[in-house]
């Protein structure tokens, strides 16, 4: 009997062992971000400035007149005015008229006897050389506040610029200012021993400041506090009004005056009226000039007012406005802003002039 033959495998339903490669998925990876492109050094024609803090209406904690007093003003524009003109034409025809007078005076004493207009003719020369003089003072005068003023301005300029040779120039001019002050030989000594140590403009400045304007400085507020007491008082026990707005007139002009020789300025009747000119303008701007219940309440307090005399509060606001004009002086005599030290305020001078309102306010 045959066995049974082996059934075939169906081709389809049957394969080969293989070996197969199971390729697995690449992870994702983050995309790298490029490295920044590196620019070359460039040069900026206009420098960025930044603005100080305490110079920033918004940040500023000071009061308006202590922010005020760091800007430095602008120098005045020279504008066209027609007063100026008609005084200018005036001038000339009265400079005519007392020339034709002055020769027919002295011909009318040649007529007479001949010293009499060769005494004459002597009298005129005199007159006219003393004048000239008195011309060249106000103009000296007149340029010596702007030489403080164009220095002030020239040292804001210098702290923006960072180098050491433009802060060098201004504090060379400050030495040349105060050389004839006794009281800055020390500072002077200072500045030449740490020359060639500091390189940055601000610390120079700020060190000139110290050493140059700090015992000045202190000049200036015995000068305020004396031109305050002596104002207080007079006007508390002076009769008439017109008397105290004579006396605190005098006091206010001769403390402008001393203020502007303290710092080198020196000026002359035509610059003096300048001055004092600006100064009721810086006081207008920083809102100082205003004397009334503000100022009555900030001197005596809540309730103080009642339990004194009329005299002795007018005496004391009088004071105190005096210290402001005073403190204005200060501003604009000074040959630098004040950055390193203290500007001094008007509540510096409070407790001297009226210590029982100060003292009875805490």
């Amino acid at each position: 009997m045959r066995p049974p033959e082996p059934q075939k495998a169906d081709k389809t339903s049957a394969r080969k062992p293989a070996a197969f490669r199971i390729e697995e998925e690449e992870a994702e990876t983050p995309a790298i971000a490029p490295p920044p492109l590196r620019r070359s050094p460039q040069s900026f024609d206009e420098a960025v400035v930044m603005t100080p803090d305490e110079l920033d209406p918004f940040l500023s904690e000071k009061a308006p007149d202590e922010a005020a007093s760091l800007v430095v003003p602008e120098p005045r524009r020279k504008r066209f005015s027609f007063g100026k003109l008609a005084a200018g034409a005036f001038g000339i025809l009265l400079s005519l008229a007392l020339g034709l007078w002055t020769d027919q005076l002295i011909r009318d004493l040649f007529s007479r006897a001949d010293w009499l207009g060769y005494t004459a003719i002597g009298a005129v020369a005199i007159g006219i050389l003393a004048v000239l003089a008195l011309a060249g003072r106000e103009l000296a005068g007149l340029f010596r506040l702007a030489a403080v003023q164009s220095l002030k301005t020239d040292a804001e300029a210098a702290r923006l610029a960072g180098g050491p040779k433009p802060a060098r120039a201004v504090i060379d001019r400050l030495l040349a200012l105060l050389s004839s002050r006794a009281e800055t030989a020390k500072g002077r000594a200072t500045l030449k021993a740490t020359e060639g140590e500091i390189i940055d403009a601000p610390h120079l400045i700020d060190l000139a400041e110290r050493e140059l304007l700090a015992p000045l400085d202190r000049q200036a507020r015995a000068l305020i506090l004396g031109a305050s007491k002596r104002v207080s008082v007079v006007t508390a026990v002076s009769p008439r009004a017109i008397v105290d707005l004579l006396y605190v007139l005098f006091e206010a002009v001769r403390l402008v005056r001393n203020m502007a020789e303290l710092y080198g300025g020196r000026p002359g009747a035509l610059g003096m009226m300048r001055l004092f000119r600006d100064v009721l303008a810086h006081l207008a701007v920083t809102g100082s000039i205003a004397v009334g219940d503000s100022l009555v309440q900030q001197v005596l307090g809540h309730g103080l007012a009642s339990k004194l005399s009329a005299r002795l509060g007018e005496g004391v606001v009088n004071g105190l406005m005096t210290a402001r004009i005073g403190i204005a002086a200060m501003d604009l005599c000074r040959p630098l802003a004040f950055r390193a030290l203290k500007r001094p305020g008007i509540g510096d001078f409070m407790g001297d002039l009226a210590p029982s309102f100060s003292g009875g306010a805490k």
